[in-house]
């Protein structure tokens, strides 16, 4: 019989209270009567509220009416964050399909939508190798695991997101996002892909099918040091570090699942 690993995390003290929490606040959004007509829009204003959070949470902290009313980002500091954030969010409905067949290659997806453009190209679209720079996030642990490691655990993580596992989307979801965010394994932009990962989990395991909360609001909403104390707690590996880790994101999910709640509210408002 194959193993399961994250049913393993499922099980951990206090993981199935999260996972609990997290599922009761998006069915409370998913059940709002405004989504029975409205729900592509909600989709869609979730999609860029998550892109502009995700950039913030990677340093370029721009006002969300300024993305809407931009149609260049220029190369001011932070455009090249906030483009990839855009451009993974844009085409994160076509990264379900391949996510579902092969994984490394989603993975290999995000990384060029996050890095096209940035000055130094080489190295997009593939894991960094020995000796390239890193890139790191504020909340990501410093000094980064190296080159070998991360590609070792990113192969890891894609045979574990190709087998299937009994764990919750959450547990799923949170363990993809904290491996690609603590490893750096592209070495530029695993922030961004980590939380569009989050978030396209969700989307595949059922939990929030038509990505209409916005888990990276709820980080921001969080604050950093509560997402750089969260992951290094996951970095300890010990079973109660796991568990704090995904307590945060259920936390995470929760105040996102509000944030959506929110727009509903004010689109019914008019």
């Amino acid at each position: 019989m194959q193993a399961d690993p994250l049913a393993a995390v499922a099980a951990l003290p206090g993981v199935d209270e999260a996972v609990e929490r997290s599922r009761v606040a998006v069915d409370r959004l998913r059940g709002h009567k405004v989504l029975r007509s409205r729900s592509a829009q909600v989709t869609a204003e979730s999609a860029l509220r998550g892109a502009r959070a995700s950039a913030a949470l990677a340093g370029a902290d721009w006002p969300l009416e300024e993305l809407r009313r931009r149609t260049d980002l220029g190369d001011e500091p932070g455009a090249a964050a906030v483009r990839g954030a855009l451009r993974i969010s844009g085409e994160l409905s076509e990264l379900l399909p391949v996510l579902r067949q092969a994984p490394a290659q989603a993975l290999t997806r995000m990384h060029l939508l996050a890095a096209a453009g940035t000055a130094d190209s080489t190295g997009i679209g593939r894991p960094r190798l020995a000796g390239e720079k890193v890139e790191a996030e504020p909340a990501m642990p410093q000094p980064p695991v190296d080159a070998q490691e991360a590609a070792a655990r990113l192969t890891a993580l894609t045979g574990v997101l190709a087998s299937s596992s009994k764990a919750p989307a959450l547990v799923v979801a949170s363990i993809a996002h904290a491996e690609l965010l603590s490893i750096a394994a592209f070495g530029w932009g695993d922030g961004l892909i980590a939380r569009a990962l989050f978030r396209l989990l969700l989307v595949d395991r059922g939990l929030d099918p038509n990505s209409l909360a916005v888990p990276e609001v709820g980080w921001v909403e969080l604050g950093l040091p509560a997402y750089r104390e969260a992951l290094a707690a996951y970095a300890q590996g010990t079973a109660a570090g796991i568990a704090e880790w995904i307590t945060a994101c259920a936390q995470a999910l929760e105040l996102g699942a509000q944030e959506s709640m929110a727009v509903c509210e004010a689109l019914m408002r008019g």
